[in-house]
């Protein structure tokens, strides 16, 4: 078969248009198109009254050797790619090795725990929180009652951060293994819709990735797998070699037990600080790295969708509208918007008591009245935290603690109208937009928990991004802070053998680590990383 890509047909094209289209586009006989399939489907939104669905199709033609000679030159038609994920090891019959270790059940943990089952090694995995669905309960502890269970919360637990946001599988990441394809796949398997196969810009929610996770769970154990929860991880057991290096023996658990382990899969989320520092402590080779703060911003998503898709906004195939800006700002800084919720949420975010973190949530439907964006500000080491691996941990903190405090030190979060943020006054009342956030939201000023330097980027980008997306500087938009978990503030370096650099048998992996953001990508570093671990072992 050959792959047909940015084939464009009208929103509203009938059923039969594709092979027409096929034909036209290919120079072919009708007769000569034997069958079609839809690989993806995305939109050209660029002109909002004329939105056309881009198309992405394997075909299989009478004489494709000649389609191919013809458009040799044309990128858009490729023979089709073999997207089949092959595994690179297996464990002999009958194996009765050290079994490895995955330490977190988010989705790189959950990915590199599949993976290693699949491949007959049995895999242990530790989290410190629980099972997804009283992990749940104990999430809407803090958003119903302003109750947080260090452990047990939006960071902590099944599924991860992941599981209680807008369950984004897309990501911009170089994938030429077509490992995305074998998440995707596994996700069906599980539960989740067919559409994630083939839309451009695939998304879940939070109920579905629930029984999503827990489907996920009883394959690992099937496959003799095992999870271990409310393990906590407080300390490596090393052994130092006669070349200097460590080598790692073991994991010494909070509730006083030990675990052997040869190999040990580090797949915990960007907000395991307590880990970052043991690691530290112990000498494992840390860096900082870049990330963002800022805030959350509501809008109705009304608005959004007649600012995107004009008089289509509503139309069943477009559903709710996104989007994606930046600008560079005269100070040197760039504001972004990250993880844009469309019908979405708010939602508390922090896993440390006394402090204010935000994310955003959507469901499936996306039907929720408000969309939200992180809008942040882009910091890096060098010029913002210049105090060591640590350094943007504890700038962290100090913008959460101070979030808490202005929101009146009850989980409450600080918001303010971008009308009053742009003219530097405190906020009083709400205006159109009602914020989303629980338990609730603290109108105040804003400068009182950001760094001045992200104050004068916002107030700057603001008015720009209200110029591309009608109504985003409106006076009654809703920003509520803080937004300071986009990714994590250190990278647990690693070779080419995917080990720390440092430590022998210690795998850092996906967005805790530094090489990951968001389900997706993180899920595609725990199949890389499994499969070094499986390596590693069939070599031993």
């Amino acid at each position: 078969m050959l792959r047909l890509s940015g084939l464009k047909l009208p929103l509203d094209h009938p059923a039969g248009a594709m092979p027409a289209a096929i034909c036209e586009r290919l120079g072919l006989e009708p007769q000569e198109l034997l069958a079609h399939v839809v690989v993806r489907r995305g939109n050209d939104a660029r002109r909002k009254n004329a939105i056309q669905l881009v198309y992405t199709v394997d075909v299989e033609l009478a004489d494709e050797a000649g389609v191919l000679a013809r458009f040799a030159k044309d990128h858009d038609v490729r023979p089709r790619p073999d997207t089949g994920y092959k595994f690179v090891a297996s464990a002999p019959p009958g194996w009765s090795g050290k079994r490895p270790i995955v330490i977190g059940a988010g989705p790189c943990g959950l990915f590199a725990g599949l993976i290693l089952a699949q491949m007959g090694f049995r895999p242990i995995i530790l989290d410190r929180g629980k099972v997804v669905r009283e992990r749940t309960k104990d999430t809407w502890g803090l958003w119903r009652r302003a109750e947080l269970n260090p452990d047990s919360n939006v960071q902590f637990g099944e599924g991860g951060a992941g599981t209680f946001s807008d369950g984004k599988l897309y990501c911009r990441v170089k994938d030429p293994r077509f490992l995305g394809r074998k998440v995707l796949e596994e996700f069906v398997a599980a539960g989740a819709p067919d559409d994630i196969l083939t839309e451009a810009h695939p998304h879940i929610g939070t109920f579905r990735l629930v029984s999503m996770v827990e489907a996920m769970r009883r394959q690992i154990e099937g496959l003799g797998g095992e999870y271990r929860w409310q393990h906590r991880v407080d300390e490596l057991e090393l052994e130092r070699q006669a070349d200097g290096t460590q080598k790692l023996r073991g994991l010494h658990l909070a509730d006083g037990g030990f675990i052997e382990a040869d190999h040990v899969v580090l797949a915990v989320g960007h907000s395991a600080r307590p880990t970052f520092e043991m690691l530290h402590r112990r000498g494992v080779h840390i860096e900082a790295k870049p990330f963002s703060i800022g805030v959350r911003i509501e809008h109705p998503q009304s608005w959004i969708d007649r600012a995107r898709y004009g008089s289509c906004a509503g139309h069943p195939v477009l559903g709710a509208a996104a989007y994606s800006l930046a600008h560079h700002c005269a100070n040197g800084r760039t504001v972004y918007s990250f993880c844009m919720c469309p019908g979405g949420r708010v939602v508390a975010a922090t896993s440390e008591e006394g402090r204010v973190v935000t994310n955003g949530m959507s469901q499936y439907s996306r039907a929720e009245f408000n969309a939200n964006s992180g809008l942040v500000v882009g910091i890096d080491p060098e010029r913002d935290y210049p105090g060591g691996p640590l350094a943007g941990i504890e700038l962290q903190r100090h913008w959460e603690s101070m979030a808490f405090v202005a929101g009146g030190e009850s989980y409450h979060a600080p918001g303010q109208k971008v009308g009053d943020f742009l003219a530097g006054r405190a906020s009083t009342g709400l205006g159109e937009v009602v914020p989303s956030y629980k338990p609730g939201v603290t109108l105040t000023d804003l400068s009182r928990c950001l760094p001045e330097f992200v104050l004068e980027a916002f107030r700057e980008a603001i008015p720009v991004f209200g110029r591309q997306i009608a109504r985003y500087d409106h006076p009654d938009a809703v920003m509520t802070g803080v937004e300071t978990r986009t990714s994590s503030p250190i990278r647990i370096t690693r070779g080419r053998d995917f080990q720390s650099l440092n430590v022998a048998g210690l795998y850092p992996a996906g967005e805790g680590a530094g090489y990951a953001g968001g389900i997706l990508s993180a899920a595609i570093d725990g199949i890389k990383v499994a499969e070094a671990v499986g390596l590693g072992i069939a070599a031993t």
